[in-house]
């Protein structure tokens, strides 16, 4: 049974994590994170009034401890908050290099902009 609790484990966090690579910070992907938290805390709760619950339902899973159980959903939830941390990272780097990008261009100087000034071309016809 515990080969299966940890195979489960190692699947969940292979598909959580490729999910959240996957995709940006849309509505779908915000909302999916607030469940989560929502269901973090209950659940959080739960096992704070009832922890005997927890290591019963680790029991169920093949797991000898309900602090076993939390230190494996634990490791879940860090290894989410790097994907999803790491995700976001990236897309700021993104933002801020388009941002500096469009910035020197805007702000670098246009060459024989200003009136009166002769272009090259102009000066060697004459």
């Amino acid at each position: 049974m515990q080969i299966i609790v940890q195979i489960v484990l190692v699947l969940a966090v292979v598909v959580v994590s490729l999910a959240l690579m996957r995709g940006g910070s849309n509505a779908r992907h915000l909302a999916i994170r607030r469940i989560m938290l929502v269901l973090f805390a209950t659940t959080a709760a739960f096992s704070i009034f009832f922890p005997e619950v927890l290591t019963f339902v680790a029991r169920l899973m093949g797991i000898g401890r309900g602090t076993d159980l939390v230190l494996y959903a634990l490791i879940v939830t860090v290894l989410v908050f790097m994907a999803t941390t790491y995700q976001r990272f990236r897309h700021f780097e993104t933002s801020l290099t388009r941002l500096a990008r469009r910035i020197a261009i805007d702000e670098a100087p246009r060459p024989y902009a200003t009136e009166g000034t002769e272009r090259p071309s102009e000066h060697a016809q004459r």
